[in-house]
């Protein structure tokens, strides 16, 4: 007989796999009673063999009547609360409080052992789950009578996939179309998977064509899929490995769950807010699963002491991995005692509090083990109350923890960074690692115990784990959490400990890919001198007050503020993005230009008469038009409603200034309207406000006024794979600082002796500035290039100390010395302000004319390489004051303006004409397709030269500019070449 490569027979070697290598029984369909929807003779089986005498007590099972009563019960438990939490805390009939599930025992626990082993674990195949039709579902999976899984099952053979699959549970697995279908309805069963010979996914709500499948796929060469199988089929982990009854058992105690979240919405009739709430069934994707699984083995085997570094895609789930991490850290144990005594989360999103005391409080029956602490008040009280999960907000922790001092050296910590790549500063580790190893400068020691004291507490301390979790690692990320390696070279490189990498998440569908849609425009200027006389001015910083000058006009706001409302309108809602409900971020430079756009938005949304509003979005109060303001005062409600507000209409459109541009999660978003630089992990972190994937979400777009491709394309490819950092930091460069600082003579090592002794003996002040008033009077009497030279080589050596102090194992009572001493020094030494060669700049000018034109669309293809990054740079500081390039303001203006257009129009018209002219040059479409990109430049530099030479007789005046000034051309080369060059090839 041929091998057996039908539907079916994938869905044998599942079943038998599940039976004969798990321990599986096998049912038949008859045994699910739909009905109440739960396999009842099993139900019934586990009960009696467990917990006889509570049925015997409430007479569940005494005769049809009552077993029906029973399981009408048992059927509306499950509707109410769910599988998997009927399952976890069981459920009350009549007396007595019946167990579900026998959960997974200790080795300690033999009697737990024995109950375990009780429990049933059933799979059923064709099973007919509905009163109404014949239709029947592959595969399901019972616990001790209680569906906890369905399956559909595609095979590539027989030419259907998994979206064959998916479309089956999306047009024929309603359960709103078929309410007797209860093994379809939310909760009652935790999820259904569609499963092909090569990929997997899974939805936990099924809602007909809105039923939202996410992958559950471990990933290749840290893109979307799964590796090859050397002894079977790709997907064979599923069966093999997720579903064994200890993993699955896992799943079910620590990770399945409904968590109920509250948001306040509009009530349409009343106009009112009143509080709604909704339930999510929670079932972990893949890689958060296997993350999680790996760090508590290894804090199993290792103990404390270990640093883990988890590079997990924006918008992958983050959150839930850390409420799961944390909630099993606390449960690991060291022989009979806790191996933790408390879990610390340190984070800079507050909400996350209240999401994991959720999350956590969903699990057991065991609550209130989470504690909020922002201060060493509350944390004391926390750790005392036996408080297990402990969360804090970055900015807090270091104070926290500078309070207790020595109380926690005896305990042991799992300390838990979210966000890590912004909360791990140099010193704030610092402080962290000292408050929890008690290494402190105490009495009763002499300078140098106490010096050494303070430098082992500077270490990555010994008491405690760090689980550190980011998107986008910095250079000190890697280096203080990542795993070390050594190369071939004897360099050190630092690597995540686990990755679930932007690649895989855009291509798994999970994300969306926020440079797929990628427009950018340029603005023109024409300034004016308004003086006779022809002043001069530092040319450097003229340009720049000049832009910033520009760029906060009136008319500058104006018609940004135009193409921003028209392309909303006419692109987004009039094309029905996201069935109608799609938002907008609009990403300013700073307050100001914030409550500009959010004004001048507002006012041609009004004008056009649109239904919608724009809400602005900043921290703290700023002067405007003469009085200060808040968000509040402007938006006329609290900033508290923004994030719910901006999910009701009319607002649509949210001004931010340096808020909202890390954490915001709202699937929502759709466009994103940049006008501010954006450079490495902020251009990554703003961008991916947009990248949370929506039912109805299908593209995303942005609109930059600010940046061009390569520099997004730079930030993001950064991250777009394995970030790994090449080497380690060379402690030298701080040798290479006090060297720096000593040139300028300003101490004596007595002085920096001396001022130590007393400091750390805690002396009065009055005898510590005698001491450092004497460097300071010495750095006043000197020249102004030593001065800078010297400041910022010790602000250098004070933001680098602690981190080297962090990371390496030397250790040198010298630099601790000069921390101490260069910590109060730089307070006391003078400020050193730039003097200002453009005074009377702005009075003299005024602007003329002002366009803002669109460069080109493009979709920023990113390359399918890891990132390695270098340690973070160290120098010897600024080398002093630059020499002022004085320059005449009229060739300042003629450099800024860079086009003295007669007339703009028709410059714009034959701007916008060079993409499709240069197109149809056949030597550069050629070179295009089939050289690099470098050889492409080449050709495309003298194509452009003819294709603008051509141009001559239609309009003089761009083509003359273009022809004789060097630095116009080059900027029309680089925006029109990477425009089109990606246009051509994306043709092949």
């Amino acid at each position: 007989m041929p091998t057996d490569i039908s539907e079916k027979g994938l869905e044998t070697i599942l079943v038998e796999y599940l039976r004969d290598k798990q321990g599986y029984e096998q049912g038949v369909s008859d045994d699910y009673k739909k009905q109440y929807g739960v396999d009842t003779e099993r139900v019934k089986r586990f009960i009696l063999s467990t917990q006889k005498e509570k049925a015997v007590s409430t007479g569940c099972f005494a005769n049809d009547n009552e077993e029906r009563k029973f399981f009408t019960r048992l059927s509306a438990e499950l509707t109410k609360r769910g599988v998997s939490d009927v399952l976890r805390k069981g459920f009350r009939y009549i007396s007595e409080l019946f167990d579900m599930y026998y959960p997974l025992p200790s080795e300690l626990n033999p009697t737990a052992k024995k109950y375990y082993e009780k429990n049933i674990f059933c799979v059923t195949r064709q099973l007919f789950y509905s009163a109404n039709n014949t239709d029947c579902i592959d595969v399901m999976l019972s616990l001790n009578g209680l569906p906890i899984m369905t399956m559909e099952l595609k095979n590539h053979y027989t030419d259907q996939t998994i979206e064959n699959a998916i479309k089956q549970y999306q047009n024929d697995r309603n359960p709103k179309e078929d309410t007797s279908a209860l093994l379809l309805m939310k909760k009652r069963c935790a999820v259904h998977f569609a499963v092909d010979d090569d990929l997997i996914m899974m939805c936990t709500e099924l809602c007909g064509k809105s039923s939202w499948f996410l992958p559950f796929n471990k990933g290749v060469n840290g893109g979307a899929g799964n590796p090859a199988n050397p002894t079977g089929i790709r997907t064979s982990y599923l069966w093999e490995d997720i579903l064994g009854k200890h993993s699955l058992s896992d799943i079910l105690e620590n990770y399945a769950q409904v968590v109920k979240k509250k948001k306040r919405v509009k009530d349409k009739k009343t106009g009112k807010k009143k509080d709604v709430e909704k339930e999510l069934v929670i079932w972990p994707r893949y890689h958060q699963l296997d993350a999680v699984r790996q760090m508590l083995d290894a804090t199993r085997k290792g103990g404390v002491g270990q640093k883990f570094l988890i590079q997990h895609s924006a918008g992958s789930g983050k959150s839930n991995s850390i409420t799961w991490l944390a909630y099993q850290l606390v449960g690991l144990l060291d022989g009979t005692t806790p191996l933790l005594d408390s879990v610390i989360v340190v984070t800079d999103r507050i909400n996350l509090d209240s999401q994991i005391r959720d999350n956590i409080n969903a699990f057991k029956r065991l609550k209130n083990i989470v504690e909020w602490a922002d201060s060493s008040a509350t944390l004391k009280d926390a750790l005392k109350d036996g408080k297990k999960i402990i969360i804090t907000i970055v900015h807090k922790f270091q104070y926290i923890l500078e309070a207790i001092g020595t109380d926690l050296k005896d305990k042991r910590f799992g300390i838990i960074i979210d966000e890590a790549h912004s909360s791990q500063n140099g010193s704030l580790s610092a402080k962290m690692n000292m408050g929890l190893s008690g290494n402190v400068a105490t009495d009763g020691k002499d300078l140098e115990d106490k010096l050494n004291a303070i430098i082992e507490g500077r270490k990555m301390v010994k008491n405690a784990n760090y689980y550190a979790f980011t998107a986008t690692p910095k250079a000190k990320t890697l280096e203080m959490f990542g795993t070390p390696h050594t190369k071939s070279d004897g360099e050190i490189e630092h690597t995540p400990f686990h990755e679930y990498t932007m690649k895989q998440a855009i291509e798994e569908g999970f994300i969306m890919d926020v440079l797929k849609n990628y427009t950018t425009y340029a603005s023109f200027y024409k300034i004016v001198k308004t003086v006779e006389d022809d002043p001069e001015f530092d040319k450097k910083q003229a340009q720049k007050k000049l832009r910033a000058w520009v760029e906060r006009q009136p008319e500058t706001i104006h018609q940004k503020a135009a193409i921003i409302v028209n392309h909303f309108h006419t692109m987004v809602i009039n094309k029905g993005k996201m069935g109608g409900e799609a938002r907008a971020m609009v990403v300013t430079s700073g307050i100001l230009r914030a409550i500009d756009f959010y004004y001048e938005i507002n006012r041609l949304l009004e004008e056009r008469k649109s239904p919608y509003k724009a809400i602005v979005a900043f921290s703290g109060t700023k002067e405007y038009d003469g009085k200060q303001v808040t968000e509040a005062d402007i938006n006329g409600f609290p900033s508290k409603d923004i994030e719910d507000n901006m999910e009701e209409d009319p607002y649509r459109i949210l001004v931010v200034a340096n808020k909202f541009q890390t954490g915001y999660d709202q699937p929502l978003l759709h466009s994103m309207y940049v006008d501010k630089m954006l450079t490495d992990v902020m251009a990554v972190q703003t961008l991916s406000r947009l990248n949370r994937c929506h039912p109805k979400k299908i593209d995303t777009f942005v609109l930059d006024f600010a940046n061009d491709e390569e520099t997004i394309k730079a930030a993001f490819q950064k991250y777009y794979k394995t970030t790994i950092l090449s080497r380690e930091s060379d402690p030298n460069k701080l040798n290479d600082y006090i060297s720096a600082i000593e040139e300028a003579n300003i101490y004596t090592d007595d002085e920096v002796g001396t001022l130590n002794e007393k400091y750390w003996n805690g002396v009065s002040r009055q005898e510590l500035d005698p001491i450092v008033n004497l460097a300071v009077d010495r750095f006043k009497a000197l020249d102004e290039n030593k001065q800078i030279s010297c400041k910022s080589s010790i602000k250098g050596f004070l933001r680098t100390y602690p981190f080297i102090a962090a990371v390496t194992s030397y250790k040198s009572l010298e630099w601790e010395k000069l921390n101490t001493y260069f910590m109060l020094l730089v307070h006391k030494l003078p400020k050193l302000k730039d003097e200002d060669f453009t005074s009377g700049l702005i009075e003299a000018i005024d602007l003329d004319q002002m366009q803002v034109t669109k460069l080109g669309d493009a979709k920023i293809a990113l390359e399918n390489t890891d990132a390695e990054i270098e340690p973070i740079p160290m120098g010897k500081g600024k080398g002093g004051k630059s020499e002022p390039e004085m320059t005449k303001l009229s060739d300042i203006l003629e450099q800024f303006n860079g086009i003295n257009w007669q007339n703009i129009e028709l410059a714009k018209q034959q701007l916008d004409e060079l993409p499709n002219r240069i197109k149809g040059d056949e030597a550069f479409v050629n070179a295009a397709k089939n050289s690099n990109k470098a050889t492409a430049q080449q050709q495309f530099n003298s194509s452009m030269l003819m294709v603008v030479a051509n141009m001559l007789n239609e309009n003089t005046e761009f083509c003359r500019q273009y022809l004789d000034n060097p630095d116009f051309m080059n900027f029309i080369n680089e925006r029109v070449f990477q425009n089109v060059y990606q246009q051509v090839n994306s043709a092949k």
